[in-house]
């Protein structure tokens, strides 16, 4: 039985204590304690039998007598995708598995928004638009046949795991390092570049596979639950919190493979008072990240992310473990990160935009993050981000890029302002704070207090204003005594 049916605030209030901005207690979903299992509607856990209909009629069977709870019992349950309704729980039981079958006919294409624009993409596995009061918990899994939709980059994947692609069919690139579903995906990968927005000309159903879905897409709603579910192969994003308020995750394991193409833990996006609590992540892109809309389409939707708790929250693998941007043109502001341990990521803290974007991050508090084995930079700070992870852009020459003319500031100018990092230890990266602002908006006003790097490299800023380490202790081979260009008002105390 789901834990989701009685409001229990309190359960987080010790998150609240010292919080340095307000924000309202965020509410469980208050569901009724009716209850229904799948197997009632005819469904079959065989991992064979295709149960579409039966989770949609069960949902909305629940949803029209108020609400309840869908339980869904050990087995491996196969279905096309699930909408889920304002009142309704989907249970997962222990050993339950909730398999998406992987053919694409059964997702329609339909408008939505991908990193943070106005696009046409096929439907998600899990998804729902508008709802209230609407939760996902247990001790099952959900898995979204993932590797059946993206690309692979040769470079990323172990040598096992591409010749074992290769013999999936799908179709190679010229140059042999990629891999994709079909030719149609081929074809939309040509127009769109490293992003995934593809030429608007070329025929939906032909690159159907290249409109990969977010696995679990909650758009526009409010009072949501996400619990004790491990979420794992997702086709794009994992979980994509979307314009939702009031919304609580809680113990979930989130899974991809390292060599994921955009398989991202989980993006909370223009959202507003979430919890993201003691969960663990082990993904194939940004771990947790915050976004709020990309350039014009972002700044037309001004929907900004604000009022987050994270806490006590572990990342493995992952791009970064905390994260905000580079869609961040709605502005983002008031988080507080805590109590965090990131393993084994390309980047511990990262904070990336690019000119163009627009928007404000500010007014965000880190403390108490453990990191051991960062492949980069512990903390970066980068205004040139073009699309690639930061392991990506060292080796093709690095991550200050100047341009050769000063814009003026402007709507699209990207402003990153206002942080505060303490009590964080980090025991072996490449490098300690790579802050890399840009000429005409410099990172401005930065607190480093009680840390510890031990780094092959120290701290490395251009364009920063008003920035503070305060007993800030760098343990590096290269040399503890910060590189700078245009910093104004540094202080180290």
């Amino acid at each position: 039985m789901s834990c989701a049916s009685a409001k229990s605030g309190d359960d987080y209030a010790q998150l609240y204590k010292g919080l340095p901005f307000k924000m309202s207690k965020v509410e469980k979903p208050s569901i009724p304690s009716r209850t229904v299992s799948i197997a009632d509607y005819s469904a079959v856990g065989d991992g064979i039998t295709m149960n579409t209909d039966a989770f949609a009629k069960a949902v909305k069977d629940l949803a029209d007598k108020g609400g309840g709870h869908l339980n869904v019992p050990a087995g491996i349950w196969r279905t096309g995708p699930i909408t889920l309704l304002s009142g309704v729980d989907l249970h997962l039981e222990r050993n339950a598995t909730i398999l998406f079958d992987p053919d694409p006919e059964l997702y329609p294409i339909i408008e939505t928004n991908f990193e943070g624009l106005d696009m046409r993409r096929s439907t998600s596995p899990i998804n729902a638009l508008g709802q209230k009061n609407i939760s996902i918990t247990g001790e099952g899994i959900i898995d979204g046949s993932g590797d059946c939709w993206r690309e692979l980059k040769k470079q990323n994947a172990p040598p096992k795991i591409w010749k074992e692609q290769l013999k999936k069919g799908g179709v190679v690139s010229e140059k042999g390092d990629k891999w994709f579903p079909d030719e149609g995906y081929a074809k939309a990968r040509e127009t769109s570049g490293m992003f995934n927005d593809p030429d608007a000309s070329l025929d939906e159903n032909e690159i159907r596979r290249f409109l990969r879905p977010v696995m679990v897409s909650l758009r526009e709603c409010e009072n949501v639950y996400l619990q004790g579910v491990t979420f794992q192969n997702s086709p794009a994003w994992n979980l994509h919190p979307l314009w939702c308020k009031n919304v609580i995750i809680d113990g979930v394991n989130v899974r991809n493979t390292a060599w994921s193409t955009n398989g991202d833990g989980i993006d909370i996006d223009g959202c507003e008072d979430v919890l993201l609590v003691n969960s663990t992540f082990d993904v194939g892109d940004d771990a947790i990240c915050i976004k709020s809309g990309k350039d014009a389409d972002g700044r037309r939707h001004a929907k900004p992310c604000k009022n987050l708790i994270i806490d006590g929250c572990t990342v493995y693998s992952g791009h970064g473990g905390f994260v905000v941007g580079s869609e961040m043109s709605g502005g983002v502001e008031n988080i507080k990160v805590s109590n965090c341990s990131f393993l084994g990521t390309d980047v511990g803290l990262r904070f990336k935009s690019t000119r163009g974007r627009g928007g404000v991050v500010k007014d965000i508090w880190i403390e108490n993050i453990y990191m051991k084995d960062i492949i980069t930079n512990a903390v970066i700070f980068n205004l040139y981000y073009g699309g690639k992870s930061v392991s990506e852009q060292k080796a093709e020459g690095g991550l200050n890029v100047e341009a050769q003319a000063v814009p003026e500031v402007d709507e699209t100018t990207p402003g990153f302002r206002d942080m505060h990092i303490s009590n964080v230890v980090c025991n072996g990266a490449d490098a300690a704070v790579f802050i890399n602002g840009l000429p005409e908006m410099p990172v401005s006003g930065m607190y480093f207090k009680d840390c510890i790097f031990t780094a092959k490299n120290g701290i490395e800023i251009h364009y920063g204003k008003d920035i503070t380490f305060e007993n800030v202790k760098i343990n590096a081979a290269n040399g503890s005594e910060p590189i700078t260009s245009d910093v104004e008002n540094l202080v180290i105390k």
